[in-house]
């Protein structure tokens, strides 16, 4: 099938996806209550300041963490990187248990004090990773992957010390944080979201000519004329900052930005220019089918969505690495 068709395909089931989601929930929602006025009709209130915000910001955190995978998987030429792989997600989880341990309660322009710090977390691993990388070998990929997974696994370490000194109460907060929630109430979340995938997608996108050249490897993109000190530099701060933004609000959110990129390189191909925008499409649609199943198979009560992300993703793992090694037999 032709990319453009492909990608066409994709655009219907975006919109049938955000159009029908919110009419999902545990009380059904009446076509003719959402046009109803908004005071003393529950229903209407239900559709418009829970479930439409809610599906919107799990389309945006989608997208974002879809195409951030993609880009980290061209940059490091490697299919099994994510948008987690240098450390932001640990940086934005310890910002976020330190919060919770110090029993602080703040907001700052509607934005909650727990979304700030862990956004402050991310941004302090983004910079330490950049200065580590700096001092080793000036921005190579290798050393990149050296601060990520260095920087990383001492978070996750520093995280596992807080909670084993937090009270029960604070511990299952910061566990519940860490497995991803969509759980948001009005439009707040929504417009916390939308810059950082907006700019990212927006730089993304305009790259897709750089990427396919890196993706060929080192030498030929070089030979083309491409700077990749300045390329890496752009898309290592414009990825790490579109998933600290999302992290920051929802949490992590695992697997989406491994899965999406390689279900739409098997539809539409490895150019960027097509893959691109598929990946958002797509990887806002499979978000938000995620959360629609998480908040409706054990209604009233909720799983956490990164819980569902990561049930699909351990098999989708295990079925990659199956596929790379028959792959290289064949060869």
């Amino acid at each position: 099938m032709r990319p453009a068709i492909t990608l066409g395909l994709m655009s219907l089931l975006a919109v049938g996806v955000l159009s029908g989601a919110p009419f999902l929930g545990m009380y059904p929602i009446p076509m003719e209550a959402i046009f109803a006025p908004l005071e003393g009709n529950i229903e209407a209130e239900i559709f418009w300041n829970l479930r439409v915000p809610r599906v919107m910001a799990a389309f945006l955190a989608g997208a974002g963490l879809a195409i951030s995978g993609m880009a980290f998987q061209a940059l490091f030429r490697n299919p099994l990187a994510t948008p987690f792989t240098l450390g932001v997600a640990s940086g934005a989880a310890l910002g976020a248990a330190l919060y919770v341990r110090s029993g602080l309660s703040f907001a700052l322009l509607s934005i909650s004090g727990l979304s700030l710090s862990a956004f402050v977390g991310a941004l302090g691993s983004i910079l330490l990773v950049y200065g580590l990388t700096q001092i080793r070998q000036g921005f190579s990929v290798a050393s990149m992957l050296l601060a990520g997974v260095a920087i990383s696994f001492f978070f996750s370490s520093l995280i596992l010390f807080i909670q084993y000194m937090s009270d029960f109460a604070q511990s299952f907060h910061i566990l519940h944080w860490l497995m991803g929630n969509l759980g948001v109430t009005g439009m707040e979340t929504v417009f916390e979201i939308l810059p950082f995938v907006a700019g990212g997608a927006l730089v993304i996108l305009l790259l897709s000519q750089e990427l396919n050249l890196l993706a060929t490897g080192e030498l030929l993109a070089v030979s083309r004329g491409l700077n990749l000190r300045r390329i890496r530099s752009l898309l290592f701060f414009v990825t790490s900052l579109t998933v600290g933004g999302i992290v920051a609000t929802c949490g992590p959110i695992g697997f989406v930005g491994m899965m999406v990129p390689h279900i739409c390189r098997l539809l539409v191909g490895a150019d960027h220019r097509f893959l691109t925008p598929a990946t958002l499409l797509f990887g806002g649609s499979f978000l938000t089918l995620c959360d629609t199943l998480a908040r409706n198979l054990i209604a009233p009560a909720e799983i956490p969505v990164g819980v569902i992300t990561a049930l699909l993703g351990g098999p989708f793992f295990i079925w990659l690495l199956l596929r790379r090694a028959s792959e290289k037999r064949l060869v």
